[in-house]
Parts: structure tokens; C-alpha cells; sequence
């Protein structure tokens, strides 16, 4: 008798650590099929768009029990085995659901069960004249021959630049060496903003077609882009931390820019973090990984100690450029005009009339950050979040920044009926109008996650930057890194302080990236630029040694800290979060939870919690978090791997939502 085929399928969607068997239809022949394939097979009383993982004549459940897929989506698997090999590393690294990490390796169109078809195929101008590629400086052209000469082999490497350094002109040689051997290039940057500049670089430069991957293209672009770089006509790949898993079957290098950038890892669901995963792909196809910032992470810059990565050094700008004078502005006890210091204005001016721009950096969005009552210091509070309503004026709203509650501004007090309320604060959108009011002849551009909504946007406002018509570029995080304004010469922080005091242990290198990637806004090309701190802590050790040693001597400091009290990069770490309607739930879930991992616990990690979340209540429900440390990966993953799949077997586990995030960026 000949033993019916078992098919072995991940389904996405489904919070279960395992996969579920069905039969092959009695009309289809059993034959070879291959793990990588979407097929749809039923599930409760309705269908799903499962993969296979693999077959077998065996079942953990009598063969009666199981019933039949629907039907096979895919006569040939969409991923290769190396994919599948990748796919299955991350499962088990982090932890999650093999069904939920298939399904993020597909754009959501072929997670539907749509036809793996490319509907149109891009044309490619040959004619189109091409700009050359530059002549490198010492610094680059060494990170060129030596990526170069490691391009069949597995190797990390770090481009350690500073801001202008002409890191991207070392990616487009290195790129251009590998298309010339008929290869594939991924290159991916951790915002979306920063594509459509790579992108329109990489179309001037390259004569390969260029397909993009980020999460504003429609589902049927994105499934284009994936379905492309299977094919021979596409050679290079640009997109955010959901590209990394797009099937390159010839793949030759891996780019990743901005390295340290937290937008690599993922914060929801399914947390990975794609600089690591990136690393793990190149060593499993055997190709170089190269990670470029100029503010290289901690835990990089530990690799490269540890002689795991190597260093790449890219100490000076590129051509004429000189590095930018940072200088501290003192405003303790000082007078400020809506947040802006005499000097600070005095210096916008200067700046101004020699033509040359200004960029000031105000990482708050919004007209102003609280509303208050004068009368008896009520406070805008949202109903669903321990955050206060941010005042946003040209809307006439109020709203809640982290679950997004908005409510119509407000012209009374509720508590005491008082018309004296005052929006307390400084935002973008009040900074705006301040500019407006003081330099009334000059354009002012805001450049904000609410200001660049609308489609084209935000190519628009940097077309309008770069044509000289902005005299004021006043943004968010938005410019804080990869863009190039030849004529910004002078860069400001207004707010400085309010990084320099947080519960995480990450807070510190967060604010020196971020002061160092806004401050290489200023003087990139033959002017020389200025920084400007505002800040009430001029003394405060973080800003001196930055501006005094520099970033590295910084980062040196900051690991002897880590390492001082066993943070990572000389621990791991692993954060169970929960959070349910009720607040006692969480406490109690993840206290059992601790309880079960005691008795798993042979090799002593540590197991801190159950404690309140910063941030306790967020979007209505009450938040707590356990974490997991060892100084050794091996014990820590060993626990997790235990305790992980016996967590939905504790009773209170249906009444809450919870997950895990190995490698945590944040403890919020």
C-alpha cells in the first residue's frame, strides 16, 4: 500500500510555533514538490495562503483527521533553497512563527495568492548618457580594492566616514565591479526619504534597470520589484529593511548605509533586525556585507574589535570639503525668543545675507508639545495613553502622537471653563511661524512627517531646496541624514537637552548620532560650515568629550561604560512584552511567565521584571515588559528556546497580547 504524502505548511497569521499537515488532493498525483510553494489549504471555516516547508509519508495525527489542500498556487518554489535556509535562521534566532517569517519574505500581493507574473517589464534607455565615476581619494579608493578583492567571500566590513566622506561614490564603484561581473547588488537604507535620492544617483550612474522596494509603492509595484531581481534583466535593488528578503538568485554584494539607524530594526510583530540578518545572509551565499554610517553602532564598532568585521576609515570629506565648526549656545537664564537664543537669530541673519542657506533641527513635530490652563494647570492628557495631546494649530487639532486620537482644538478650559489656555512648548509647526514672523522676506520650508503626507511631496520640497529657492530648511529627523545641501551652511539644534536624560542605556549613542548626522548637513562642498548646540547642559559630559574627541573617542568611552555594567554589546538581551485592557493582567501573565522560566533556567540568566513599561498605558491598554540577560548568546537563546513554546500553555496567555524581541534597540 502506498503511503499517502504528508504536506508540512507554514501559515501566517497564525500565532503557533509549529506547522500543520494536510494530504495531497486525491486528483493530484502525488509527485515531487518542492519546499518554497504557495498553496492555499482551508483553515477553521474559511481558507488560507500557506507555504510548503516540507514533505513526508509520516503524521504526528491519524491520516483520517487531515484534510486536503485546496489547490497548488505555485507549480515552481518562488524562494530558493538558500532562502528557505535564511528564512528558517531567522525563525529560530528570533524566535517567531516560521508561518509569520515566510509570509514577510513576500510582498503582501503574492501573500494574497496573486499570479507570480510581471504584468509589464521596465524599459531600459540605452542611449541615455551615463555620468562617469570619480576620482577617489586615498580613504576610498583602499575601500574599494579591498571590498573588491573579497567579492567571493564572506567578509563584514565597516566604512567608517564622517559625514561628506564620499561613501556613496565607494557603493557605486563597488557596485559598477560587481555589475560587471553580471551579478546582483541589494542596497538598503533604513528611510524611505532617502530612496528617491540614491535612486535618481544610482539611474544617472548605472545601465541596469533599478527596482525599488519600500512600504509607500502600491502592492502590485512592490510584487513587480520582488518578481524582477529573479529575473536576468534586473541587477540592483534599493529599499528599506522589508527588501532584505527578496529572492536575489545571483547575488553578489550586500550595502547597507546607515548602519547604526534604529528604522532597521523592526518594532512590530515580527522584530528583526535587518543589518543582522544581512550579515547572516552574506555569510550563508558567501559574499561581502559592507556597513556604511558615520556613526558607526556599538555594537558594530565592538565587531570590529573583536575582528569579526573589518575597518574601513573614511577620516576626511570628500574633495575640498572642511568639516564643520560645532560650537555650544549656553541658553541657561537666558532670554529666548520662542526658543530661539539673540545669537542663534544674529547667526540666521549672517547666514543669510550671503545668500547661503540655514537648516534648524526640531525633532518634535507639531505647533506645540502640551496645552495647558493657566487658571488651574489642567492639562491636555490623552483618555487612551500616558502622553499628553500635542497642539497642532494649523489643523485645529488636538492629537496623541502614539495611538493617534485626535480632538478639535479647544477654546476653554473643561475643568474651570478658564479661556487662558496655553500651548505650552515649541514645535515644528510653531517654529515655523516664528521664522515667518522674524525673517518676513525669506522662504521658509518644513520639512516633517505632516508636511510631506501627500505623494511627491517631499521630492517636490527637496527639488525647490536644491534650486536655491528655501532660505530656511526647518525639519525632523526627516534631514538628519543622507541628504546633501551644497548650500546649507549653517545647521542648529535647538533642543539638545532633551536627549541627554532617559531610562535606556541607548540614549546616549542615539544623541551623538544624532547630533553628528545633522551637524554633516553644514559646509559639504567648498564653504565651510557651523553647528550650533542650544543647550541648558553645556558641561554635560556627553557634549563635551563629543565635541572635544570626536564621535570615535565618544563611542570608546560610552562601550568601557557598556562593559563596566554588562549592557551590550557585552550581554544579550531578550524583552517579553505584554499588554492587555486590564491592568493587572500583564503583571500577573509575565510574573507567571518568570516563574516558568526559573524552572528552565540551568544556566543562571538573568530575569528582571515584571515592571511597567515606560511609557504604562498606550492606546488603552496597560503595557509591561520582562527581560532576559546573559553574557552568553548560547545560554540565552537555549532558555528562550524552552520557554517560548510553553508560554501559550499558561492560562492567562489568551487574555493577553504578548511577544518577544531578541536584541531590543529600546526598553520602551
Amino acid at each position: 500500500m502506498i503511503k499517502p504524502q504528508i504536506l508540512k505548511v507554514a501559515i501566517p497569521s497564525v500565532p503557533f510555533f509549529k506547522l500543520f499537515e494536510y494530504l495531497v488532493p486525491e486528483d493530484c498525483p502525488n509527485g515531487d514538490f518542492q519546499a518554497g510553494i504557495r498553496l492555499e489549504v482551508p483553515f477553521g471555516k474559511s481558507s488560507k495562503i500557506g507555504f510548503l516547508i516540507a514533505t513526508s509519508t509520516k503524521s504526528d495525527y491519524p491520516i483520517e483527521k487531515l484534510k486536503s489542500i485546496i489547490r497548488f498556487i505555485d507549480d515552481t518554489p518562488l524562494l530558493a533553497e538558500i532562502d528557505l535556509k535564511l528564512l528558517h535562521w531567522v525563525a529560530n534566532y528570533y524566535h517567531h512563527p516560521i508561518g509569520e517569517v515566510m509570509s514577510a519574505a513576500f510582498p503582501v500581493a503574492l501573500r494574497q495568492g496573486k499570479e507570480a507574473i510581471i504584468k509589464k517589464l521596465p524599459k531600459i534607455d540605452d542611449n541615455e548618457i551615463k555620468t562617469s565615476q570619480l576620482v577617489c581619494n586615498e580613504g576610498q579608493q583602499n575601500a574599494v580594492d579591498l571590498i573588491h578583492a573579497s567579492l567571493d567571500k564572506f567578509n563584514v566590513f565597516l566604512l567608517d566616514g564622517v559625514t561628506g566622506s564620499g561613501k556613496t561614490e565607494v557603493y557605486m564603484q563597488l557596485i559598477q565591479i560587481v555589475l560587471n561581473r553580471g551579478q546582483q547588488v541589494l542596497v538598503l537604507v533604513p528611510e524611505i526619504t532617502l530612496t528617491p535620492q540614491l535612486q535618481q544617483r544610482f539611474q544617472a550612474r548605472f545601465s541596469t534597470h533599478i527596482a525599488i522596494s519600500h512600504s509607500k509603492l502600491t502592492d502590485l509595484q512592490r510584487k513587480n520589484a520582488w518578481l524582477l531581481m529573479q529575473s536576468v534583466g534586473c541587477s540592483l535593488l534599493l529599499g528599506t529593511r522589508s527588501a532584505l528578503f527578496t529572492p536575489l538568485p545571483n547575488i553578489g554584494l550586500i550595502i547597507l548605509d546607515e548602519e547604526h539607524d534604529s528604522s532597521f530594526k523592526q518594532q512590530e510583530g515580527f522584530r528583526f533586525s535587518a543589518r543582522d540578518v544581512a550579515v547572516m545572509r552574506g555569510k550563508l551565499v558567501n559574499i561581502p556585507v559592507v556597513l556604511g554610517s558615520a556613526t558607526p553602532s556599538l555594537e558594530s564598532l565592538y565587531n570590529v574589535k573583536q575582528q569579526r568585521y573589518q575597518h574601513l576609515p573614511l577620516p576626511e570629506r570628500a574633495g575640498n570639503a572642511l568639516p564643520p565648526l560645532v560650537q555650544i549656545i549656553d541658553i541657561c537664564r537666558k532670554k529666548l525668543q520662542e526658543g530661539l537664543s539673540e545669537r542663534l537669530i544674529a547667526e540666521i541673519q549672517t547666514v543669510l545675507k550671503k545668500n547661503e542657506q540655514v537648516l534648524l533641527f526640531l525633532n518634535r513635530r507639531g505647533f506645540a508639545p502640551t496645552l495647558i490652563c493657566h487658571d488651574c494647570s489642567w492639562v491636555a492628557r490623552c483618555i487612551h495613553c500616558d502622553a499628553n495631546l500635542v497642539v497642532h494649530r494649523n489643523k485645529n487639532l488636538l492629537r496623541c502622537h502614539h495611538c493617534g486620537t485626535e480632538h478639535c482644538l479647544i477654546s476653554s478650559c473643561p475643568m474651570c471653563l478658564s479661556k487662558e489656555l496655553t500651548s505650552l512648548g515649541l514645535g515644528t509647526e510653531r517654529l515655523e511661524s516664528i521664522l515667518n514672523r522674524l525673517f518676513p522676506n525669506k522662504t521658509v520650508l518644513r520639512l516633517d512627517y505632516d508636511s510631506v503626507q501627500k505623494k511627491g511631496a517631499l521630492e517636490d520640497f527637496l527639488a525647490q531646496i536644491h534650486a536655491g529657492s528655501v532660505d530656511i530648511i526647518l525639519g525632523t529627523q526627516l534631514l538628519a541624514k543622507g541628504h546633501h545641501f551644497p548650500n546649507v551652511t549653517l545647521v542648529a539644534i535647538l533642543d539638545v537637552d532633551s536627549g541627554l536624560f532617559s531610562t535606556d542605556f541607548h540614549s546616549g549613542e542615539k544623541l551623538a548620532q544624532l547630533i553628528v548626522q545633522v551637524s554633516g548637513r553644514a559646509g559639504r562642498e567648498k564653504k565651510q560650515g557651523k553647528v550650533l548646540l542650544q543647550t541648558r547642559q553645556p558641561t554635560h559630559i556627553l557634549l563635551t568629550e563629543l565635541l572635544r574627541a570626536g564621535y570615535a573617542k565618544f563611542a570608546k568611552l560610552e562601550l568601557a561604560e557598556r562593559e563596566t555594567a554588562m549592557l551590550p554589546p557585552f550581554s544579550y538581551q531578550a524583552l517579553l512584552r505584554a499588554h492587555a485592557e486590564k491592568e493587572e493582567l500583564p503583571a500577573q501573565f509575565l510574573q507567571a511567565v518568570a516563574e516558568l522560566a526559573k524552572s528552565f533556567n540551568s544556566e543562571q540568566v538573568q530575569i528582571l521584571g515584571a515592571i511597567p513599561a515606560p511609557m504604562a498605558r498606550r492606546a488603552g491598554q496597560y503595557r509591561f515588559q520582562l527581560l532576559f540577560q546573559h553574557t552568553n548568546r548560547s545560554a540565552l537563546h537555549h532558555l528562550l528556546k524552552q520557554l517560548i513554546p510553553q508560554i501559550g500553555t499558561l492560562k492567562l496567555a489568551a487574555k493577553v497580547h504578548w511577544s518577544i524581541d531578541v536584541d531590543p534597540v529600546d526598553l520602551f
